[in-house]
């Protein structure tokens, strides 16, 4: 018996084939590969991978922001590709509570806001080109979500801090943050600072215009704040396509428009499509006006324009 153990303990072991090992090493590489694809973040269908950008003012930072609270987000009805918001307007509570607070504790999703439906069903025509949509009074993002969603990126702009909280929160829950870039600057034309008012209790109203963020809530107590301006042509250069332009921003559209006046004067197939507010009452309080918006605009070959209520679309055809 000893010596059969001896001669069973001197065998050497058998080695692995040469294609047993190749195939071994092969299930390896894949695996790896498939893990390492499974982990890497993918981009929208839509999407465009973009070189990282260097701007002249830094972007907010979300994750330095401090978290707004309390926080009350629904997605969004009736909508191709739907969203998800967060309120930064809750009403006055608890007796008049804004209507979608309403909506979300009877189980209803928020109100299809009409720019929402309107940036979806110009950009759907754009699905297969290349180019920013850049969002000039942002709010809480209703316009840059419903464009980030389809896959576009977005460029932001918003100078209240309680609007950029709730966008903050809109870009974690759309799963976005790759997509939407924001800026806490009032978009003018010209760099530097100016006096902003907002109104407590309706953020969306804010303005440059004491008179215009007022006009329609003269009971709401303003408060002036000092915000950063930047002009687009400062931010957005002449290599960087851009598809739309959204600007709602209480009657300062005309400074926006003329801080833009590079970006406009691109020829037709690489202009923006535009969309600007034209309140006459909101423009008249910032000392400008609809006609004075429209010379301009068709000085730098906007000569097609369409009123849709107080929205204006207007292209070079």
């Amino acid at each position: 018996m000893a010596n059969a153990w001896k001669r069973e303990n001197n065998k050497q072991p058998k080695l692995l084939s040469p294609i047993l090992l190749l195939l071994s090493l092969s299930l390896l590489l894949l695996l790896f590969i498939f893990f390492f694809f499974a982990r890497s973040p993918s981009n929208p269908p839509n999407s465009t991978l973009y070189v990282s950008q260097v701007y002249p003012i830094p972007p907010f930072n979300c994750l330095k922001s401090p978290q707004a609270h309390p926080v009350v987000a629904n997605i969004v009805e009736n909508l191709k590709y739907p969203f998800l918001y967060s309120l930064s307007d809750f009403g006055s509570l608890p007796d008049k509570p804004h209507k979608n607070i309403v909506r979300f504790l009877k189980g209803k999703p928020f109100r299809k806001p009409d720019i929402s439906a309107t940036i979806q069903q110009l950009l759907e025509g754009m699905k297969r080109r290349n180019g920013l949509v850049v969002d000039v009074g942002a709010n809480v993002g209703m316009a840059s979500f419903a464009a980030a969603v389809m896959g576009f990126k977005v460029l932001a702009f918003e100078p209240v801090i309680d609007n950029l909280q709730r966008i903050c929160d809109g870009i974690w829950f759309n799963r976005v943050s790759d997509l939407v870039t924001v800026f806490e600057a009032a978009v003018s034309d010209r760099i530097g600072n100016i006096t902003f008012y907002k109104l407590v209790g309706r953020l969306d109203n804010s303005a440059v215009s004491a008179t215009g963020a007022k006009l329609a809530f003269k009971s709401n107590e303003e408060i002036a704040v000092q915000v950063r301006t930047i002009p687009l042509d400062e931010l957005i250069p002449d290599s960087e396509p851009v598809l739309l332009l959204k600007i709602d921003v209480q009657g300062w559209e005309y400074h926006v428009l003329k801080g833009a006046v590079k970006l406009l004067s691109r020829k037709k197939d690489e202009a923006p499509y535009l969309i600007y507010e034209e309140d006459e009452r909101l423009l008249q309080a910032s000392n400008s006006s609809a006609k004075e918006i429209r010379d301009f605009l068709h000085s730098v070959g906007y000569s097609h324009c369409v009123q849709h209520d107080t929205d204006a679309h207007c292209t070079k055809d």
